[in-house]
């Protein structure tokens, strides 16, 4: 049955000229954002403060997992300006952070690990001093493609596990959970002074207990962020919310993490893995 959203689940969809200096750099150098092809609930407030968080390699994704919004298909060829495209943009907004995430690319060699590398490079050179954050896909747990990313030493390495262990095949067509564990623990073994992150979407019938053997697990690879927020059902052909779970529970489930040992939580409806990212690691933090 389709539940109702709640009002705490709901988001204002900002004024159009706030908006618009971000839309007009994005489309004019013909690059894409999460936030749009995902379709964010926060994209009206980060475009507002001239932020946006960059979607690699086109907006049309080689797996096809059950909550997300971005196109599944034929992968298209990939841009051989854009790292120089996403350089110029983050140079024009003027950010001092900046987070990177992709597609699935399982059609190429790499899956898309030097494709990071060469747009972190491309924004360091006309912006030396922002800090760049990665969310990758799993690489298939490929050691090589985690090492690439690795290598190019980003400000935190991102990589999200989505739901509890037995939603997994439901909710992501396509990855799998040891590899989700595997990359976490990787970035650890490789470089240890990169802080790993990862993040949960609730509402696709978890409990508690599977919540927090979840968190367990991110924590026995000794991820140090976590991002927990609210599923919301981007059109009728993915699939049905079953839980919104309320801001109480949020933070409920926010202090619990922290007690496990996560460095930074954000954790309520409308949080998402990149929203406000470079606040993390700032200071510790629990938002609800």
């Amino acid at each position: 049955m389709h539940q109702r959203l709640p009002e705490w689940a709901r988001r204002s969809i900002g004024r159009a000229s706030a908006m618009s200096t971000v839309q007009k750099i994005i489309r004019e150098r013909q690059i894409h954002t999460i936030c749009e092809e995902g379709r964010c609930p926060n994209r009206a407030e980060c475009y507002a403060q001239k932020t946006a968080t960059f979607l690699l390699m086109g907006p049309v994704c080689t797996r096809a997992c059950g909550f997300c919004q971005v196109t599944s298909g034929k992968a298209q060829p990939l841009d051989p300006a854009e790292p120089t495209k996403v350089a110029e943009a983050v140079q024009l907004l003027g950010l001092d952070y900046v987070v990177l995430t992709s597609v699935a690319r399982d059609d190429l060699a790499d899956q898309g690990a030097s494709w990071f590398v060469a747009t972190m490079t491309a924004i360091r050179q006309v912006r030396p001093q922002a800090e760049i954050e990665v969310l990758t896909p799993d690489f298939r747990g490929v050691v090589s493609c985690v090492q690439t990313v690795v290598q190019a030493k980003p400000a935190c390495y991102n990589h999200n596990i989505e739901t509890v262990e037995r939603l997994q095949k439901t909710v992501r067509r396509g990855a799998n959970w040891l590899n989700t564990l595997k990359v976490l623990r990787l970035v650890k073994e490789l470089d240890p002074t990169i802080p790993t992150k990862s993040g949960l979407m609730l509402g696709h019938g978890e409990t508690v207990p599977e919540i927090l053997a979840t968190l367990q697990a991110l924590r026995a690879v000794q991820c140090d962020r976590l991002t927990l927020g609210q599923y919301l059902q981007p059109s009728q052909e993915h699939l049905p919310v079953q839980k919104y779970w309320t801001p109480e529970e949020f933070a409920t489930l926010g202090g619990l993490a922290r007690e496990l040992g996560f460095t930074d939580v954000r954790s309520g409806p409308l949080v998402r893995s990149s929203y406000h990212a470079g606040q993390m690691g700032e200071v510790p933090a629990l938002s609800t």
